[in-house]
């Protein structure tokens, strides 16, 4: 079976909001107080959404800070499952009732 590519959040920003609706990282950027180098490490997939980028998107394109910031989770949490899968595999799983 073929897996997925992890997306970046950044990647979402470009190809489902700023393509389609017409904006540059310039215009979004100088709309919401956002550096616009944070904007272009964004999309690139070098920089992290924070909650403070999270408020600004939710705000300018009428989402949610949690549709952002559950974006960045997913990502971050797959590329840590990719990173350490074989430590992951050595931990054991609590039994219930042992103490």
């Amino acid at each position: 079976m073929e897996t997925l590519n992890n997306i970046h959040p950044g990647e979402v920003l470009l190809k489902e909001f700023l393509e389609p609706m017409g904006i540059s990282a310039y215009r979004l950027a100088r709309e919401t107080g956002i550096p616009q180098t944070r904007i272009s490490e964004i999309v690139k997939g070098r920089r992290r959404i924070t909650a403070d980028t999270a408020l600004r998107f939710s705000k300018y394109f009428g989402t949610t800070p949690k549709f952002w910031l559950g974006l960045q989770d997913d990502y971050d949490i797959e590329e840590g499952q990719h990173l350490i899968s074989e430590e992951l595999n050595e931990i054991k799983t609590l039994q219930s009732g042992v103490a």
